[in-house]
């Protein structure tokens, strides 16, 4: 490593866990005449989800959590950008980019750090095995603030294989997941030197109207064409983020609840579908690291940015070795229409359980996914 990268540790001063804890007490509450998900996040459902932030989730615990893992910042391209480094034991160990969506953080890996980088101490075999660079996106979290404009998934793309040369890789691979996916994406279509190849949790490509191309559909593809209709009902929150995210992030930035509701909005699903089944301390988590950071309103950038240019959703070519793994309570991705710029898709699987937030509520189905993609590459 170069004297460019910074060692770094999350230390959040008590004052601001105090603030926050005030000003959840203080909060005010819409009033309201349904209880259900048809307008938005129900006020039973966040009051719920504060209560436990305030009275039950130990910030310091996940704090000393996450910093068990060796963490660094670096500059690159005027941006500071904050990652996790973890080495495997294993010497042969293939680096390996993990990039987290909105509205999560690098926490989202937590549960698939060990398996990855030591599967040796969890009963995997070792000849697979990850040295992880687990980045913070620009704008979010400890990679902030956004040093200026123009950070969309393609010239991230471009950042993170900076990030991996300046840390001596010259050979790796690429993973993510929601924004972790557009930039890896990009990162395919890049296809910069030394890129082994890109696993996938998501291609968002939509039918063009040709002719028979609706047939191709796989059973488990055509039942997705409901959540997808779904999406476009309640995603009210692209559009504001990809138009107006500054004007939002007052919002997101003086009101912990407010924050704490709007990432709600895709983490438990639209119609509360996950309310039951997500990990809401993961979640809380999340939340606290946008909170502490001040960095609601500036994830949200990245919305905007991708909506300027089309990255992560541009059918340029990528003609890096692709695998998609495609969850059925996500966006489910379709074969036919992906490969209409993707050339070279080796491992495409559609997978029994899990959602848009893979790494934690399906780990294992999501580990042995990346395993076996890239024991295929060699």
């Amino acid at each position: 490593m170069t004297a460019a990268i910074r060692p770094f540790r999350i230390e959040i001063p008590q004052a601001a866990v105090d603030d926050l804890r005030q000003r959840l007490r203080r909060t005010r509450w819409p009033q309201t005449f349904t209880e259900d998900w048809s307008r938005g996040q129900p006020v039973a459902f966040i009051r719920e989800l504060a209560d436990q932030w305030l009275n039950a989730h130990d910030w310091r615990q996940h704090e000393a959590e996450l910093n068990r893992h060796p963490q660094f910042t670096t500059d690159i391209d005027g941006q500071t950008i904050h990652f996790l480094h973890v080495r495997s034991p294993e010497p042969h160990a293939l680096p390996l980019l993990l990039t987290h969506g909105w509205p999560s953080t690098v926490a989202e890996f937590l549960d698939v750090i060990g398996p990855l980088s030591d599967p040796r101490a969890h009963g995997l075999d070792p000849a697979q095995a990850f040295h992880l660079v687990i980045p913070s996106l620009p704008g979010f979290a400890f990679s902030s603030p956004l040093a200026g404009p123009g950070w969309d998934a393609a010239r991230t793309a471009a950042a993170w294989d900076r990030l991996m040369k300046r840390l001596g890789y010259e050979r790796y691979g690429a993973q993510g997941g929601d924004v972790g996916a557009l930039v890896t994406r990009e990162l395919g279509i890049l296809n910069p030197q030394g890129l082994v190849g890109v696993h996938l949790q998501q291609i968002f490509a939509f039918p063009s109207g040709a002719p028979g191309e609706m047939e191709k559909l796989s059973p488990f593809e055509q039942a997705g064409l409901a959540s997808l209709e779904r999406f476009q009902k309640h995603n009210g929150y692209v559009e504001i983020q990809s138009k107006r995210p500054a004007t939002l992030g007052f919002g997101l930035v003086d009101s912990p609840v407010g924050l704490l509701a709007w990432n709600a909005e895709l983490f438990f699903g639209f119609e509360g579908e996950a309310a039951d089944s997500m990990d809401r301390e993961r979640f809380l988590t999340h939340v606290s690291l946008y909170w502490f950071t001040a960095t609601g309103g500036q994830a949200a950038e990245s919305y905007y940015e991708n909506a300027q240019t089309g990255a992560g959703y541009r059918e340029l070519p990528n003609a890096a070795p692709t695998a998609v793994a495609s969850f059925p309570n996500d966006f489910r991705s379709v074969r036919a229409f992906a490969e209409r710029s993707h050339s070279n898709i080796v491992q495409w699987t559609e997978m029994p359980e899990g959602g848009h937030f893979a790494a934690t509520d399906a780990p294992q189905l999501l580990v042995d996914d990346i395993r076996r993609f890239f024991a295929r590459l060699g």
